[in-house]
Order: structure tokens, then sequence, then C-alpha cells
């Protein structure tokens, strides 16, 4: 084992937490405001990346790949520099669900969307994934630059909603709105494919593209992306009252008084 074992703990429902416990020396890693509180005995320490490269230039190459897709250069390892056990606590920026992922029983490596990553045992190397293929690369949209976290220990990663958790065998297909996608393990071929038909690509409202993946592997889906809810809540702060135009947004303005 190259990577720190941590004991952990998730509390909450839909806005979710974990409580990891350190032993004596041990240490946990995470990204930049992800940190909710600790008991006293834990040192924090900033990284230059996750404290995984080896030599001034593999530093720097890989901070260069996270500054491009507009990752934080920097991590935060947090380490058990008391006698006893410790306890350190970090929280899911937004209500969802936290996915505890043992990288030592899923192939030493999974690839998740790029902003779900929370926290992992020292030792993960937390890298970008860019998707080779041009198509995947044009029109991917989030799901086009992923995060790769590789090694063998406990890592955790948050989800948006609900978790469905699929098991896909070789050759199977699954085809799925690129925002939804968590994560998935390594073996799993990831593509996006046309929608097709004129009235799909201009009416159906859902995009030009989803994502395929191919298995064998293990995938991960939320059912609340943070996109859609970004842009549900921009729908709404930008029309008044929320109205769509249409005949019950103006009797809406009636009934409030702004019509008279």
């Amino acid at each position: 084992m190259n990577n720190h074992e941590i004991d952990y703990k998730i509390h909450g429902e839909e806005m979710q937490c974990v409580e990891i416990e350190l032993d004596p020396q041990e240490s946990v890693i995470s990204e930049p405001g992800s940190f909710m509180m600790m008991t006293e005995g834990i040192n924090m320490a900033t990284l230059f990346g996750d404290g995984t490269e080896k030599g001034l230039m593999g530093k720097l190459f890989s901070a260069g790949k996270r500054m491009l897709t507009g990752e934080n250069l920097f991590m935060t390892a947090y380490t058990n520099v008391s006698n006893e056990k410790k306890q350190v606590t970090f929280a899911a920026p937004y209500s969802g669900k936290i996915i505890p992922l043992d990288l030592s029983e899923l192939g030493g490596k999974v690839i998740c969307q790029k902003d779900s990553f929370l926290c992992a045992a020292k030792g993960v190397a937390v890298g970008i994934e860019l998707q080779k293929k041009l198509g995947t690369g044009l029109f991917g949209g989030e799901g086009f630059i992923m995060q790769k976290l590789e090694g063998d220990g406990m890592t955790f990663v948050h989800s948006g909603g609900h978790v469905i958790e699929k098991d896909l065998q070789p050759g199977e297909i699954l085809k799925i709105d690129t925002g939804c996608i968590v994560a998935f393990t390594k073996d799993v071929q990831y593509d996006i494919q046309f929608v097709g038909g004129i009235k799909n690509s201009i009416f159906g409202g859902e995009g030009l593209f989803f994502a395929q993946l191919r298995g064998p592997g293990k995938v991960w889906i939320q059912t609340l992306p943070i996109s859609r809810l970004a842009g549900r809540i921009l729908q709404f702060g930008t029309t008044k009252n929320g109205e769509q135009g249409g005949v019950l947004g103006g009797l809406g303005n009636l009934l409030n008084g702004d019509g008279l």
C-alpha cells in the first residue's frame, strides 16, 4: 500500500459531510474550500499539486495542466501530528451524495467529473484526464475534461441529487447526458454521440450530443448536475417571478397587483 489507510464515516442525507479518522502521522488531501472542521492535533499544510509529483518539472507540468482546466494549483494536506486518533471533516458544496471509492478494489484508477473530487488519502494522485478523440474534445461539454484519481487508497467524490450505480457488462452500452456522469472505472470506454434527426436536434431540448459509455466497468450517475441546477436558478432569477411569458405569467402579475 502506497497510500495512507484512513477510516471514515459519512453523515447526513442530502447535505452530506464525511468525517475522516486519522491515526498518528496519517494524512488526507482535499481541494481548497471543502474543509468543514477538525479536532485539535491536526496540522494543515499547502501542497503544490497533490504532493505526489516527483521533481520540479513534474510539479510544474502537473500544475500547468490543472491551471489550464480551471483547477486550483494547490491542495491542502491534513496530518495527525498527535499520538492519538483525530478527526477532520469535509462537506460537499451542494445538495447531493458523497461517494466513497476504494481505488484498491477498482483497478487503481477512477475517472470522474473534474469538479466532483472532495478529498482522498494522501498518496492518491489527482490528475487531469483529457479525452483523446476529436469528436469527444469538440462536443464533450462537461465530459470533455475530467479528473483521474490513481492509487490504492480511499478517495471521496460528491454528486448532485441522487446517485445510481451501474455495472456494465463487456460490450454493454449506456447513453447518458454528459453532465450526469459522476465517475467510471478505467476500463469503461467513453465517447460522444450525435443525437440524430433534425427534429431531435432542433426541438428535443436535450442538446445535440450525449455520452456513450461502453463496458466492462462500473459507472456512477447523478440525477442533478450542478450545471443544470445553476441554469434553472439563472432562468428564474432573470425573469420576473420566474414567469415564462405565458398567460399564467400575466395572470400572476394581475394577482400580485403588478398589472394594475
